[in-house]
């Protein structure tokens, strides 16, 4: 028996969008279950988006502490961001992000690892990406707004995010998926054997 998601899409009798923000949508489907019955389900459009760690030659990791009003806390997190226009590149959109965010660039990119967050209510697909050989970026820094306004930034050892995310201090999806991954990689054949960067993404289609 192999263990890998499978794709699969049960009949939708009827769909419709009571709510369209400005970045998500919520969609409601009337799904036709294996018995037959018809039920009901809501759940979070998303475009998808990436996130970044950024290892540098000390073997630390690049943070970043925002502000997430639906939880009201500040969390540590790595840079990240939304695909904002359908088919991007997401290593393009990840190279963006760790520019914008936190003003450095990467010569190596690998993909680490792909997730959906809360697949029982968003359809959102995260692309984490490993970047190193890092360095400062040219040109002036992003103009941030928002809560960007107010970002706080570390540099913190791997072993030390591996405590803090077993310890029930760090909460942030991408933050403790891309470090538990980072570890996990470096214990089954190393860093050089993760996917290219361009690797195919079925959840979120690209063009190179």
């Amino acid at each position: 028996m192999t263990i890998k998601d499978t794709p699969e899409e049960w009949e939708i009798r009827a769909t419709e969008t009571p709510f369209v923000g400005n970045k998500t949508s919520v969609r409601t489907d009337d799904v036709v279950m294996p018995d037959g019955k018809v039920v009901r389900r809501d759940y979070q459009v998303h475009p998808g988006s990436v996130g970044v760690l950024a290892l540098d030659d000390e073997d630390r990791v690049l943070l970043i502490k925002q502000y997430r009003h639906p939880v009201r806390q500040k969390l540590w997190e790595i840079p990240a961001g939304l695909l904002d226009v359908p088919g991007e590149n997401p290593l393009h959109a990840a190279q963006r992000e760790l520019y914008e965010e936190a003003h450095v660039k990467a010569e190596d990119w690998r993909v680490l690892t792909d997730v959906y967050t809360t697949a029982g209510g968003c359809d959102e697909a995260v692309r984490i990406f490993l970047a190193r050989d890092l360095s400062e970026a040219e040109g002036e820094r992003f103009e941030v707004e928002h809560e960007e306004i107010d970002l706080e930034y570390a540099r913190v050892p791997v072993d030390e995010l591996v405590r803090g995310v077993l310890a029930g201090e760090l909460h942030n999806n991408c933050l403790v998926v891309g470090v538990l991954s980072l570890v996990a990689a470096r214990a089954s054949g190393g860093l050089d054997t993760l996917r290219p960067a361009d690797a195919e993404w079925p959840a979120r289609p690209f063009e190179a």
